[in-house]
């Protein structure tokens, strides 16, 4: 593939200022500067530097993001800054055209913590948010009052939520102290833990998504920060539970 091509398909703008960047110097293959834009590579797995900054091809983009509370999973956001602003640009302009860019797989609340995934996949969009596919997702529920077994029992039994007659509920359920509960869920309805909670008399003070299969948030990566996922990711996101 051509060296411009590699550049538009990872995101660093239209194939001219590809070119141009090429060209004036500020791309560098396997540590040597190339000013050749139509250069030929073989995009697998193919390190590169664009202006200094370091990047690996990747065919498609499959990434986590551990979303910090005040942020919508929104391009076009009502109220609280977008998750797309803590993305590189080139990672929100893959492709280009108006499809560009990675889309988060489901959404978070703007006050809910956690692990999102995001990916310029739409098989791999579609399966992950699928509802027949039960990929399971563990939630750390903060409450407003103390949970009982009652609570926890109708929870995992099925609620009735006010837009759907047939029962939802809890894959698991536990009880992590007097306010807190893990909670996992294998669909994702709107607002589902909230109003589930809601519907055994309780409230949700804080909520956090720390788990998405067998894959978890990782400790070392900080509230705003992404990286891309790795195969053993993937694999682990796909497990079952």
């Amino acid at each position: 593939m051509q060296l411009q091509e590699i550049l538009f398909s990872q995101g660093f703008g239209t194939r001219r200022i590809c070119a141009g960047l090429i060209q004036q110097g500020f791309v560098a293959v396997a540590g040597a500067t190339c000013t050749d834009s139509a250069m030929e590579f073989e995009a697998k797995d193919l390190h590169f530097t664009v202006q200094g900054v370091a990047w690996e091809y990747h065919e498609k983009a499959y990434l986590m993001l551990h979303k910090p509370a005040g942020y919508e999973c929104s391009q076009k956001p009502s109220s609280y800054p977008s998750i797309y602003t803590l993305l590189p640009a080139a990672v929100r302009q893959r492709g280009g055209g108006a499809a560009a860019g990675v889309q988060a797989v489901g959404r978070l609340d703007q006050d809910t913590t956690g692990l999102l995934l995001l990916s310029d996949d739409g098989k791999f969009i579609h399966r992950m948010s699928s509802p027949r596919h039960h990929v399971p997702k563990v939630y750390e529920v903060t409450l407003k009052h103390a949970v009982d077994e009652k609570q926890i029992q109708k929870l995992l039994a099925g609620v009735v939520l006010d837009d759907d007659p047939k029962p939802v509920r809890a894959a698991t359920c536990e009880k992590m102290g007097d306010l807190q509960l893990s909670l996992t869920l294998t669909e994702g309805k709107y607002h589902q833990v909230k109003r589930m909670i809601a519907a055994v008399g309780n409230r949700v003070e804080g909520l956090h998504r720390s788990r998405i299969g067998n894959l978890p948030l990782p400790d070392d990566l900080k509230p705003g920060a992404w990286r891309w996922l790795t195969t053993q990711d993937l694999a682990s996101i796909a497990a079952a539970p």
